[in-house]
């Protein structure tokens, strides 16, 4: 099983560590059913860039990036080369070990789930 484990731009979060996660599952539902959180304003379709995230490591162990994701990416707070969403980011081997940043989610206009 995979290990996701995120940390926070905003000091006052903890790091998690997720384990035992499923080939198949986003980074973004890996977040919602840990209580991890991770804004989504379009329900984890591709539409929006509030899932934005920085994969750390990792990011061999998942899909690669669309052209309409990367769309999205130029439109998030403070895009990097090691930006993804969240909702696209979806685990393809049961072993892997992903490290992943969670942008500060106060700048982030919308819906809070």
């Amino acid at each position: 099983m995979a290990t996701v484990k995120f940390t926070f731009e905003d000091p006052n979060i903890s790091p998690v560590t997720v384990e035992n996660v499923e080939e198949g599952y986003s980074i973004l539902e890996v977040a919602e059913d840990n209580g991890v959180h991770l804004n989504h304003n379009c329900g984890g379709v591709c539409a929006c860039s509030t899932c934005h995230v920085y994969i750390e490591a990792g990011d061999d162990f998942l899909e690669e990036i669309s052209d309409k994701e990367e769309d999205f990416i130029d439109r998030a707070i403070n895009p990097r080369l090691e930006s993804r969403l969240g909702c696209q980011c979806v685990i393809l081997d049961d072993d892997a070990v992903i490290e992943v940043q969670i942008p500060d989610q106060s700048r982030i206009i919308g819906h809070e789930h």
